[in-house]
């Protein structure tokens, strides 16, 4: 993200901090639906192991957008009602355009009864542009390109518990970009990179994973490390033949009753000829905020942040607002022959918490990242790892 290219608002923070007043402007009258819903939320009137659901509006800005009308929801349970079962999770999002450009998110983290099996994945259906800054570490602040396409994107994995908190099993993926057009954005001829026609991709593989978390949007003790293989191949239906491999370590450590300390290093890493689309991107809401997702792209990446949070503040007066602070550093990179030190960049910011399921321990997130090339701006429900 650019400073002033894109910032999203939840209506929810506004009317979340006005529940309480809104439930019982008229103490001698029945609730209506709205009073109901907000006070139950606010609240959490709920029992803890019943499950939650929440429906709320967006709003965005971009240039390249024009106005931008979503609508997010958020599904939390345990399976069975047993609060001893990890909690899963099920979000979506769609959003419309001024400029006729639209979008569907579904993504969901998954664990049976007695969290033997564990299901992760995600379904991208979009028409939204993408900014295009050229391969490498070295690529312009300044976007080559405006590429519009037709995106679909469907990710699954189905990992099966064979000792305790240690997943194996299956990993798909499929990735079709069309109706591509490129958008020069420079005076000067730029070179099209592989795949700026379109292509589809399926690639099947292996992932490993051990976790140990209880609540994946709110990890306050656990450790999470998770390695995948994928093999995209013309001789499956693929357009490009490559390989993927990707690693993920989360680390969180209790300070004290309130405050954690958390720690990532992510690595994603091709061998073969990937399309442009498919490369490894830097940044994003979750690791190297601040970047706009794609800002730098490669073969490969490597990226750690570490985040400290006070969950909640000692403010006295409530416990329901906290905050963090966080930083990172990344890379891209051709291969390790050109792996430079130099080449890293820098993210760094802080953010508020509010409390949103007291009893699921639940928080909606504010961050403010600040980059070599300005800020960024993120509001979303559960940590950003």
């Amino acid at each position: 993200m650019k400073k002033g290219k894109r910032c999203i608002f939840l209506l929810l923070v506004f009317l979340l901090s006005l529940g309480n007043k809104i439930a019982y402007t008229q103490p001698h009258q029945k609730p209506g639906f709205i009073s109901r819903y907000w006070n139950k939320l606010v609240n959490d009137t709920s029992a803890n192991a019943k499950s939650q659901f929440l429906v709320y509006p967006t709003l965005a800005y971009a240039p390249e957008t024009s106005w931008e009308f979503g609508l997010s929801s958020l599904y939390v349970f345990y399976a069975k009602g047993d609060t001893n079962n990890r909690l899963s999770e099920i979000n979506g999002f769609t959003f419309l355009t001024l400029k006729r450009q639209y979008g569907f998110w579904f993504d969901h983290a998954l664990y049976s009864h007695g969290n033997k099996w564990f299901s992760l994945g995600r379904l991208r259906l979009q028409s939204f542009p993408l900014l295009y800054h050229g391969i490498g570490p070295d690529s312009p602040e300044e976007h080559l390109a405006q590429v519009n396409a037709n995106l679909l994107q469907i990710r699954e994995r189905v990992l099966r518990k064979i000792y305790p908190s240690l997943y194996f099993g299956l990993e798909v993926d499929y990735q079709r970009l069309s109706s591509v057009e490129f958008e020069v954005n420079t005076d000067e001829p730029i070179d099209h990179p592989p795949g700026s026609t379109g292509s589809a991709n399926l690639g099947v593989g292996l992932g490993i994973l051990y976790d140990n978390r209880h609540n994946v949007l709110n990890v306050r003790k656990g450790f999470f490390s998770e390695l995948s293989l994928l093999n995209y191949d013309k001789n499956r239906g693929s357009d490009f033949s490559f390989t993927s491999v990707i690693s993920d370590t989360r680390i969180y450590r209790p300070i004290n009753k309130r405050d954690v300390l958390a720690a990532q290093v992510f690595g994603q890493f091709n061998f073969g000829n990937p399309p442009f689309n498919q490369l490894s991107l830097l940044g994003g809401e979750s690791i190297m905020r601040g970047y706009y997702l794609g800002r730098f792209r490669d073969n490969n990446q490597i990226a750690a942040q570490v985040e400290y949070r006070f969950l909640p503040l000692p403010l006295g007066f409530t416990k329901r607002v906290g905050a963090a602070v966080f930083a990172g550093s990344g890379t891209v990179f051709n291969n390790v022959r050109t792996l430079q030190f130099h080449d890293f960049v820098w993210s760094a910011g802080a953010g508020l918490r509010f409390l949103i399921f007291p009893k699921k321990d639940i928080f909606t997130r504010l961050d403010v990242a600040f980059t070599q090339e300005g800020p960024g701006f993120y509001i979303f429900i559960g940590e950003a790892f």
